[in-house]
């Protein structure tokens, strides 16, 4: 806990942010983390409460009461070390979480929670700056070979951890650079790259080798994944070369929408979007580049991807941006005593949204048209949820202008090339079959072949995918050597 009455003397301090009218003239983040004085008072906030919810809220089990006291009383290199104790980049946590965390806060049953994400991210960008995040290589190597497949948080996590624990780790990218969808599908004006950079030299330094350019499977692979390979290995080869495998590709397959005009120019997933800006910010040459500058861009989609979408629309000077979003319009608050501490729907105000966006609730799109096989319309209609049924509301019918549409509706299963080629048992929603307790955890069906992250478990968050790096990780290792000691 921090300051014993520290809960009832403070107000929840927030990270400062650039202006919405300078910060989308750039792709640079814009987020300041907390000064030390204002990271102690938060951390201040933290209450003696007896039943640290947050733990149990927080996917990678962050101990955060721990970690505020230390922040409250400036030991921040005792505050890291606690940090770095669960999660792994508290860097990209710190960023790009959610912050499930806080809505279990016990803080936030009458009042607004401790700001644990904020000290997180403040916690981190000092350990680095002072030098505290350090190499940690294994005093002795086992002789065991593992290979990865994937480089997003998940891959990343395990490769790390399996790496500290003395064996030969070989991370595999399809895309040419590593990250998975931190690098190519969060913007770099919420996550910029060379933090990933930066952790990718760590594991370097601990034994960790990235090759990138190599596609693990076998086909082709559809046309909406980010691919550059120029090599691919098979599973079978995989498997001949490593004592064990790690699938951890994510859920890739974006979902559909298929309504007349869908095969329209100017229709798109948001996934063909992201990636080329990230691309071109990193120095690459995209003659082809899709843009949104002058157009009436239409984002189908109401989470993050689709803010991302409008974020990165509006620095590319889009005409106008819409959102639309097939749910009804969520309350603006919460109800606390009925939902805490899980986490609530409620309205969320994106960065995104605050530089400039229409949103618009219970809409379905109809159908697209257009002339000469371009975009320059959607129709749509509002819709109401009766019995848990959509309805469409009578003579409701519109369309609005549409220069480019953005599919944001999230993805429903990893590559299916991939599974085919590993030959994994997937469960019903088509991810690979592995459950997370017992000595079988994160074990497929696949001798020596474990899973973790979103290939596993579906679209998900970040911090989840860490999580589940970690502790298949240490089933990887157990499976290896009998028994292990990596922390679950």
């Amino acid at each position: 806990m921090g300051k014993v009455t520290g809960f009832l003397e403070y107000e929840r301090q927030h990270e400062a942010y650039e202006a919405p009218l300078t910060r989308v003239k750039h792709y640079k983040e814009f987020v300041a983390a907390l000064s030390d004085a204002d990271a102690k008072i938060q951390g201040a906030r933290c209450m003696d409460c007896g039943i640290p919810f947050c733990n149990n809220g927080c996917p990678v089990n962050n101990i955060i009461p721990d970690f505020n006291d230390l922040v409250y009383r400036q030991d921040w290199k005792s505050a890291i070390e606690v940090l770095h104790s669960t999660n792994n980049f508290p860097e990209f946590t710190g960023r790009i979480c959610p912050a499930p965390c806080e809505a279990a806060c016990t803080l936030n049953i009458n009042k607004e929670p401790v700001g644990i994400k904020s000290i997180e991210h403040a916690i981190i960008d000092k350990a680095w700056a002072e030098g505290w995040v350090t190499t940690q290589i294994a005093k002795h190597k086992t002789g065991k070979k593992v290979a990865v497949v994937g480089s997003g948080p998940a891959g990343l996590a395990a490769a790390q951890q399996l790496a500290r624990a003395g064996h030969e780790v070989t991370v595999f990218e399809k895309n040419d650079r590593i990250g998975g969808l931190l690098r190519y599908g969060i913007p770099d004006f919420k996550l910029e790259k060379w933090q990933i950079d930066r952790r990718m030299r760590q594991m370097e330094a601990e034994g960790v080798t990235f090759r990138t350019n190599v596609f693990i499977g076998k086909g082709e692979l559809p046309a909406y994944i980010g691919n550059t390979a120029r090599e691919t290995i098979t599973p079978d080869e995989l498997k001949e070369q490593f004592d064990a495998v790690v699938i951890a590709g994510g859920a890739e397959t974006p979902r559909d929408l298929p309504v007349p005009g869908r095969e329209l120019q100017g229709v798109h997933y948001a996934m063909d979007f992201l990636p080329q800006q990230n691309k071109v910010n990193a120095g690459d040459k995209l003659p082809g580049q899709l843009l949104a500058k002058g157009k009436h861009v239409i984002v189908i989609g109401g989470g993050d991807t689709g803010s991302d979408c409008v974020g990165t629309s509006n620095r590319h000077g889009a005409k106008s941006v819409t959102q639309f979003e097939l749910l009804p319009q969520p309350p603006e608050a919460e109800n606390k005593p009925l939902v805490w501490p899980y986490w609530p729907v409620k309205l969320r105000t994106s960065s995104s949204h605050e530089e400039g966006c229409q949103r618009d609730w219970s809409v379905a799109t109809k159908r697209f048209e257009g002339k000469n096989g371009k975009v320059e319309k959607l129709v749509a209609a509002r819709v109401e949820w009766k019995d848990g049924k959509m309805v469409e509301v009578p003579d409701s019918e519109f369309e609005m202008k549409a220069d480019l549409v953005l599919l944001a509706m999230g993805f429903t299963q990893p590559v299916s090339q991939v599974l085919a080629a590993f030959g994994v048992d997937k469960d019903p929603r088509g991810n690979v079959r592995a459950s997370t307790e017992g000595e079988k955890a994160y074990y497929t069906s696949v001798d020596r072949v474990f899973t973790a992250g979103d290939m596993r478990r579906g679209q998900s968050l970040v911090v989840w995918a860490i999580r589940e790096g970690r502790q298949c990780a240490r089933s990887v290792d157990a499976f290896l050597m009998g028994s292990s000691e990596l922390p679950r």
